[in-house]
C-alpha cells in the first residue's frame, strides 16, 4: 500500500501523477480520478467536521451522492460551502476544509461562466449502468435522436470490473457499448452530467459539471458548469438504486458507512476503507463486499441478522472472514486513542442474547436497496410497496416514461427487512445530517401527526442536502413501526426537484451581471449622459430621472426643470412608452374587448386615452391609442408594463377569441417618442415643422397628423401628460438623435429644458393623473381614479365588466384618489405613509389604529410653491376639505384632503 488506506491494484485511478491539496490546514497528496473523499480516506482522514445540531463528529457515510455526513468548503479555487466530497473530484491546489454544522457564503464574485443548451431527442435514457446502456444502445439501433446521460465521471454506473456481463468483464462490456454508441450520428453521450428535474412532456433538467474536475489551466474558456434542457419524446429512467442502511444507537460515527460504497472506494479509488471491518447486512448482496475488502487484505466481521443465509458458507470459506448468524449491532463505541468521534469497536448481540464488542475501524450497513424512482415521482408516477424489498419502487406505467433495472426494482435480492434494532431512540439516527432520531419521529406520532410528509416537516428528515435518499425509507419504515400501521398505506414523501443541490449560478446561466436583467437604452441614451443625466430603470429601460446642473441635488434640478416646462418649454425622451401595432379587419373589435372605453368609434387621424383592467376589473395600464387607418391602431402602453400588455392581449387573442383576423406587434424600439411640453411648444414645433399648421383650429387636442424633416418621416400628435399644451413627436429610432437636436436647436431661442422621469411624474401628479403601479396596486378600479367617465356604458362586453358589478366595487368606502395638501406647507410626506383620522390632541391613538389609506405619491411643487401628494383614501371624494393626519416619524403631519387634480383644475393650459 502506497499510503495508510491505498491498495496496490485496485481503482483505476492515474497514479503516476500526483496532486496536492490541504485539508483544514494540513497538506494531503492524491491523484488525477480521486474525490475529496476518496483521497481523505487514502491519507487516513476519517473525521471531516461535526453535526448541525448536536456538533457530533461526522465523516464519510457514502461514496457518491447519497452521502448523509460529508459536507466540506471548498475554500479554492473559489470559496463554495456544504458539497459532498464524495462528489467532488480532486483538483490540485483545492484548499477544503470540514465544516462544522454549515458553510459560509464567498465574499468574492464567482468568475467562473455557466451557461446552458437545449436538445430535442426521440429517446433520453438517464443512467450509464448496464440497463442504460442497454436501452440507448438499443434506441440508437432502432434509428432514434438518442441522450445518454450518467452522473459519474465514467459509464458503467456500480460495477467494479469484477462482474461478467453476456460472457465477458464488466469493463469490457462498458467500452464496447460505448463504442458501438459512437458510430451513431445521433447519439448524444453525457458523463458527469445529473438529471436533476423531470417535468411534464419529457422534459428533463439536466446538470453537466464541465470543468470542476480540471485545473484552471486545463479548463480553458469554457463554461464551468451547464444546464442542458432536454425535450424527449421518451424518458428512460435507469438510475440504480441506493442501498439502505440500518439504525441502531450512535450509529452516526465517522467510519460508519455503506457496504456497497465502501466497495465502489476499493474497486474506483484503490481505497481500503478500513483493516478490521464489521459488516452488518440482512440480504445476500452485502457478502460482495465482505469477500472484497477480505481479498484487498481487511479482515472482516459480518454481523448477519438472519439465522441462516445462502452466502453465509461462501463468506466463511474466505480467509480473514468471519460470520454471526442471527445477530444484531445494537451501538458503537468511540474509538478511544483518537479521541474524536471515530468509530472504535460495535456492540453485537447474538442469537442467543449474548452482548460483546468487535474493535473495528469501519462499520458497513447494508439493510437491502431502495429503487432510485426519483425522476419517476417527478412526473408523478405512483410508487407502490413491495414487501421482499422493503421499498417503495414504481408501480404505474407513466406516459412517455419507462423505468429499468435497479430503479425499477429489477435485480434486487430480497432479504430480512430492518428498519431499526431496538434501543435507546435518542441515539437512534435516522437522518444522520439533519441530526434527527427515531425519538424525534415518536415525538411526532405523538404530537397526532399521522402523514409521513407531515412527520418529515416536523422532524426534518430527509431535508437536508441529500433529501433523504438514505434516511426517507427509513423514516417511513419506523413510523409505521411506532404507528402499528402498514407501510404500504402509510407511504412514503414524494421526491421533488431538484434530485441533487444545484448552484444558483448553474440556473441563472450567462443571465447575471448586466445580463441578469439586460438593460435597455434610447437611441438618445449617450446623449444623455453627455448631457449629465441621473439614470433610474423603468421596465428595464435606462431611462433619464434629471438633469441636475453642478451645485444641485435631485430636488433643485427637479424643481427647475418643472418650472421650466410649467412657464415655458421643456423637452422629454418618451421613447420607452410601450407601442403595440394592432393591424386586422377585427383589431377594432379587439380593442373595444381590451379596454374599458370604446376604440372602434375612434376617428382615423384622432387619439384617446384608454384604460385596460384584469378580470377582476382592476387596473392593469392605461395609456392612449392611435387610430392610423379604419384597420390598423397604435397602442401606447406605459414603460414597465409593455411586455406584460402585449402578453395580456396575445393571451386573449389566441385563447378566447381566435377567430378575430387581427395582428399584434410591439414596435417599441422602432419609434422614438419626444414630447415636446409648455406654453412655448407651438413655437417650436411649427418653426421645426414650418409645412404643419400646429394651430388649435388645425391641430386638435387628440389628433395626430403625419410630415417630415429633411426627407424623414414623422408623426405628430397633441397628447398631454402634463396638463399644458404639448405634441408628442415620434421618428423613426435611426433618425432619433437627428430630430431631437432639430428640436433643441430651434427651442433654445426659448430656453428649451430637456427634462426627465422624475418630472414628468411631479408634472402629471399636479394634474392627478395616475401612475399604474405606483398610484394603484391591483386593488383599484377606473372608478376609484375617478376615470368611471373611461367606461363604457354602450359596449356589451369587456374585460372586467362584469366584476364591476360586485356589490365591493361598488362600496362608498373604496379607497379613492384625492390630493393632500400638508397643512404646514413645507413637510414632504414620505410615499407609502398611512393615513389616520385627524386626532385633535396630536397623539397617536393606541393600537389598532384604523388606516383610512396610504400616500401613493409625493412631491415638492415649483407651480404651488409648496408639497403636495396623491392618495389612495377611503370615501376620499366625499372628504374633499376634511384635515387627516399622516404619521411621519415620531410625529403626526396634518394634511387637508382635496381633489388629485391640483394645478390648472379648467383644463385651460391644454391649448396654450
Amino acid at each position: 500500500m502506497d499510503g495508510s488506506s491505498r491498495v496496490d491494484g485496485y481503482g483505476r485511478l492515474d497514479r503516476s501523477r500526483t496532486l496536492r491539496f490541504t485539508f483544514d490546514g494540513q497538506p494531503y497528496t492524491g491523484h488525477p480520478g480521486d474525490t475529496i473523499a476518496s483521497a481523505l480516506l487514502a491519507n487516513g482522514v476519517v473525521v471531516l467536521g461535526s453535526s448541525v445540531k448536536l456538533g457530533r463528529s461526522r465523516g464519510i457515510s457514502a461514496s457518491w451522492t447519497e452521502d448523509a455526513t460529508g459536507l466540506i468548503q471548498i475554500e479554492e479555487p473559489f470559496p463554495e460551502p456544504m458539497l459532498l466530497a464524495s462528489a467532488v473530484e480532486l483538483v490540485d491546489g483545492m484548499v477544503v476544509r470540514g465544516l462544522n454544522g454549515q458553510g459560509r457564503l464567498a465574499e468574492v464574485p464567482d468568475a467562473a461562466r455557466y451557461d446552458r443548451r437545449h436538445h430535442h431527442v426521440d429517446t433520453l435514457v438517464v443512467g450509464a449502468g448496464p440497463a442504460g446502456l442497454r436501452a440507448a444502445l438499443a434506441a440508437a439501433r432502432r434509428g432514434e435522436r438518442v441522450a445518454l446521460i450518467d452522473d459519474r465521471p465514467e459509464a458503467g454506473g456500480s460495477l467494479t470490473g469484477s462482474e461478467t456481463i453476456d460472457g465477458r468483464s464488466s469493463r469490457h462490456f462498458v467500452a464496447s457499448v460505448l463504442a458501438d454508441l459512437a458510430e451513431y450520428p445521433d447519439v448524444l453521450h453525457l458523463q458527469r452530467t445529473t438529471a436533476f428535474g423531470h417535468y411534464d412532456d419529457g422534459f428533463v433538467l439536466a446538470l453537466e459539471r464541465r470543468t470542476d474536475h480540471l485545473p484552471a489551466t486545463e479548463a480553458g474558456n469554457r463554461s464551468r458548469q451547464r444546464v442542458h434542457r432536454i425535450r424527449a419524446q421518451r424518458v428512460v429512467v435507469a438510475t440504480g438504486a441506493h442501498e439502505r442502511p440500518i439504525v441502531f444507537a450512535d450509529n452516526d460515527r465517522p467510519g460508519i458507512m455503506l457496504a456497497a460504497s465502501a466497495r465502489d472506494f476499493l474497486h474506483r479509488y484503490g481505497v481500503l476503507v478500513g483493516r478490521e471491518v464489521v459488516l452488518f447486512t440482512s440480504h445476500d448482496g452485502a457478502y460482495d463486499t465482505a469477500r472484497d475488502l477480505a481479498a484487498a487484505g481487511a479482515s472482516v466481521t459480518v454481523v448477519e441478522a438472519r439465522p441462516q443465509g445462502p452466502a453465509l458458507e461462501g463468506v466463511r470459506a474466505i480467509p480473514g472472514a468471519r460470520v454471526i448468524p442471527g445477530a444484531r449491532v445494537i451501538s458503537t463505541l468511540a474509538d478511544q486513542e483518537h479521541q474524536d468521534g471515530r468509530i472504535g469497536a460495535a456492540v453485537v448481540i447474538d442469537a442467543e442474547g449474548h452482548e460483546f464488542f468487535v474493535n473495528c475501524d469501519a462499520l458497513l450497513l447494508s439493510g437491502g436497496w431502495n429503487p432510485t424512482a426519483h425522476l419517476f415521482s417527478h412526473v408523478r408516477g405512483a410508487l407502490a410497496y413491495d414487501s421482499q424489498l422493503g421499498a417503495f419502487k414504481p408501480a404505474q406505467s407513466v406516459p412517455g416514461t419507462e423505468v429499468v433495472g435497479a430503479a425499477a426494482g429489477e435485480g434486487i435480492q430480497p432479504g430480512l427487512v430492518i428498519w431499526r434494532v431496538p434501543g435507546p431512540r435518542e441515539r437512534q439516527f435516522v437522518d444522520v445530517q439533519r441530526d434527527s432520531t427515531v425519538a424525534d419521529i415518536a415525538r411526532a406520532v405523538g404530537a397526532g401527526l399521522r402523514s409521513v410528509e407531515h412527520v418529515k416537516r416536523y422532524t426534518t428528515i430527509g431535508t437536508a442536502h441529500d433529501q433523504g435518499k438514505t434516511s426517507g425509507m427509513i423514516a417511513a419504515g419506523i413510523t409505521a413501526e411506532l404507528m402499528n400501521r402498514p407501510i404500504e398505506e402509510l407511504g412514503t414523501t414524494t421526491f421533488r426537484p431538484p434530485y441533487v443541490p444545484v448552484a444558483f449560478a448553474a440556473l441563472a446561466g450567462r443571465e447575471r451581471g448586466e445580463l441578469f436583467d439586460p438593460a435597455r437604452k434610447t437611441a438618445l441614451h449617450e446623449w444623455h449622459v453627455k448631457a449629465g443625466a441621473v439614470f433610474e430603470d423603468v421596465g428595464q429601460w435606462k431611462r433619464a430621472r434629471h438633469y441636475p446642473k453642478p451645485g444641485e441635488d435631485m430636488e433643485a434640478a427637479v424643481l427647475r426643470e418643472c418650472a421650466a416646462v410649467r412657464t415655458g418649454v421643456g423637452i422629454l425622451d418618451g421613447s420607452t412608452l410601450g407601442k403595440i401595432d394592432v393591424q386586422g379587419p377585427d383589431a377594432p373589435a379587439l380593442l373595444d374587448l381590451m379596454y374599458t372605453n370604446m376604440m372602434s368609434s375612434l376617428k382615423v387621424g384622432s387619439v384617446r386615452y384608454g384604460v385596460m383592467c384584469g378580470v377582476d376589473g382592476m387596473v392593469i395600464d392605461d395609456g392612449t391609442v392611435v387610430r392610423l387607418a379604419e384597420d390598423r391602431y397604435m397602442v401606447i402602453t406605459t414603460t414597465g408594463g409593455a411586455a406584460k400588455i402585449l402578453d395580456w392581449m396575445e393571451e386573449w387573442v389566441q385563447t378566447e377569441w381566435p377567430h378575430l383576423k387581427v395582428k399584434l406587434a410591439s414596435v417599441t424600439e422602432q419609434w422614438a417618442v419626444f414630447p415636446v411640453v409648455g406654453p412655448r411648444s407651438r413655437e417650436v414645433i411649427g418653426e421645426v415643422f414650418g409645412d404643419l399648421d400646429v394651430s388649435n383650429e388645425a391641430f386638435g387636442f387628440m389628433t395626430w397628423r403625419d410630415t417630415e424633416l429633411g426627407g424623414v418621416p414623422v408623426r405628430l400628435a397633441r397628447i398631454s401628460f402634463s396638463g399644458e399644451l404639448a405634441y408628442e413627436v415620434n421618428v423613426n429610432a435611426w433618425y432619433a438623435e437627428a430630430v431631437w437636436l432639430k428640436l433643441l436647436e430651434a427651442g433654445a431661442k426659448h430656453n428649451i429644458t430637456p427634462y426627465g422621469t422624475e418630472t414628468m411624474h411631479v408634472l402629471r401628479a399636479e394634474k392627478g393623473y395616475p401612475i399604474i403601479g405606483q398610484d394603484t396596486d391591483g386593488t383599484v378600479t377606473p372608478q376609484d381614479l375617478g376615470m368611471g367617465w373611461a367606461v363604457s356604458k354602450k359596449k356589451p362586453d369587456f374585460v372586467g365588466k362584469r366584476s364591476f358589478a360586485r356589490a365591493e366595487n361598488q362600496n362608498p368606502l373604496r379607497k379613492q384618489l384625492v390630493g393632500l395638501l400638508p397643512t404646514d406647507e413645507s413637510t414632504k410626506l414620505p410615499e407609502g405613509s398611512q393615513i389616520v383620522e385627524f386626532a385633535a390632541d396630536g397623539v397617536l391613538p393606541a393600537p389598532p389604529v384604523p388606516m383610512l389609506g396610504h400616500v401613493t405619491s409625493s412631491y415638492r411643487s415649483a407651480a404651488l410653491g409648496r408639497p403636495f401628494a396623491l392618495a389612495l383614501l377611503k370615501g376620499g371624494r366625499e372628504r374633499i376639505g376634511d384635515v387627516v393626519h399622516v404619521p411621519v416619524g415620531e410625529q403626526l403631519v396634518a394634511a387637508q384632503i382635496t381633489s388629485a387634480v391640483l394645478v390648472d383644475p379648467e383644463g385651460a393650459r391644454r391649448d396654450g
